[in-house]
């Protein structure tokens, strides 16, 4: 039997209908509108009595799913500056849907600022098509050209037109409890607008996102599937201005997608994880700024999801820096070992394999290195049971697994000289410092090609026996 889920936006759509959204009062922090005790804070909160941090809440929930779907999209595609381009090219757009309306309309508002991002993603892509300049450039002309209108309209309405126009220089660092019931249904309908394309379109938007010129080859409009990515993008700036304004906006929709990124190097799971970090970032954000007056929502929003970002990029699993220094690590150590079982190898081919014990000394004078360093690596190799350390004696012996790694790193190290000898045209003198790298990554599956390949596999070009393994 299968489980019915209710997806995040209309849960959240359900939560805001069974809450009741009573009318609020402008302030520019959620928590302007207590003042009391953290805890008797933290009691409002978790208990949801207060209009503003209902409606702050939800709007910052859907938000985040929203940011979290599209971030992840332009993440991929490398194109991340494109939000912040909007982010700052909707400012115009704003200041002209006011002074359509003559008040802060948000349906006006809304227009007025889809319109003037769109006209921003346009002009990117005339500049890339009609000049010299890349991406990257148009975007920045884009930027700062668009954000110097967008300030000089509304300081110009702010210093010349009375009543609402005051409030314009919110949607610059964002006012989440200064959201209303029409706000919150403008984000919720842009949030499940956004989830239906990404569900209908997800299998041409990954193509695209990977290689577009793929995507073209099989019939994908990848033009279009571009201008509805940034029409998306448009909306969802539009969104995300009264939660954390202008300035902000483009952190929302590149950290969180930016920190699934580090944690999974699937697409679809790189969007749900997107979507959880945003939710929980815009919780904790709305959380913090309650706890105390003339805390904004917006900032702590932004620096939760900074602070996850941090978190992941020292302790991801697989691309964190522990993680990936504990790999280096790992390596380092591996081909030290396998140096000194190599060395261990050669010393008893000089000697015919005669001898079964090699003198500690004689390896160190081998491996060229202090004894110190020696001796820490025969320990290592002692330790994992692949040689047999005689201390008192100061010799040492392969057991039978140390044998087998010996004859497989030597084995790769002269079929690599071999291939590269008979096949590349490479002189023989030329291929040891290659094969001293390549020796070590070889895995079984290549050794058996090369061994079809190569119609003789006994001496390497240097006159030298290749071990067989077992």
């Amino acid at each position: 039997m299968k489980r019915f889920i209710i997806p995040p936006p209309v849960f959240c759509l359900l939560l805001f209908g069974i809450l009741g959204l009573p009318e609020l009062a402008m302030a520019d922090r959620i928590a302007d509108l207590v003042d009391t005790s953290i805890w008797e804070q933290t009691k409002r909160i978790l208990s949801l009595r207060d209009p503003s941090v209902r409606i702050a809440l939800l709007g910052c929930l859907l938000l985040g799913i929203c940011c979290g779907l599209l971030g992840s999209i332009i993440v991929v595609r490398q194109f991340a500056l494109a939000g912040d381009t909007l982010a700052h090219a909707v400012l115009p757009g704003i200041a002209l849907g006011y002074l359509w309306a003559m008040e802060k309309s948000p349906i006006h508002l809304f227009i007025g600022a889809v319109f003037a991002g769109v006209i921003g993603a346009v002009v990117v892509s005339l500049i890339q098509q009609t000049t010299r300049l890349k991406r990257d450039t148009a975007l920045g002309i884009v930027l700062g050209g668009f954000y110097a209108v967008g300030i000089v309209l509304v300081t110009m309405l702010q210093n010349y037109m009375p009543g609402d126009a005051a409030g314009l220089k919110s949607f610059l660092f964002g006012k989440a409890a200064a959201m209303t019931e029409v706000d919150l249904i403008l984000i919720a309908t842009i949030t499940v607008i956004s989830l239906a394309i990404f569900i209908l379109f997800f299998s041409q938007l990954k193509v695209i996102s990977f290689d577009a010129a793929f995507a073209k080859s099989i019939g994908i409009p990848e033009r279009f599937f571009h201008y509805l990515l940034m029409l998306l993008l448009a909306w969802a700036v539009v969104a995300a201005l009264q939660a954390v304004g202008v300035v902000l906006v483009s952190a929302m929709l590149i950290i969180p997608a930016a920190t699934a990124y580090l944690l999974t190097d699937r697409l679809h799971w790189m969007v749900i994880l997107s979507v959880v970090i945003g939710m929980v970032v815009s919780t904790i954000g709305v959380f913090i700024s309650f706890l105390g007056p003339r805390l904004p929502t917006g900032p702590f929003i932004v620096l939760t999801a900074a602070t996850f970002f941090l978190i992941t990029f020292i302790a991801a699993p697989q691309h964190g820096r522990v993680a990936k220094w504990w790999a280096r690590r790992k390596q380092t150590n591996q081909i030290r070992s396998e140096n000194v079982l190599k060395a261990i190898y050669h010393l008893q081919e000089a000697e015919d394999f005669d001898h079964e014990w090699i003198s500690v000394r004689d390896l160190i004078g081998k491996r060229k290195k202090r004894q110190e360093d020696v001796l820490r690596e025969i320990h290592l190799l002692d330790r994992h049971d692949f040689i047999e350390w005689d201390r008192e004696g100061e010799k040492l012996r392969f057991e039978e697994a140390g044998l087998q790694r010996a004859k497989e790193i030597v084995r790769n190290h002269r079929l690599w000289e071999l291939y590269l000898t008979n096949k590349a045209n490479i002189a023989p003198d030329h291929v040891h410092d290659d094969a001293e790298k390549i020796e070590h990554i070889l895995g079984e599956e290549m050794v058996r090609e090369m061994e079809k390949i190569l119609e003789e596999t006994d001496v390497d070009p240097h006159g030298k026996e290749i071990p067989t393994v077992k």
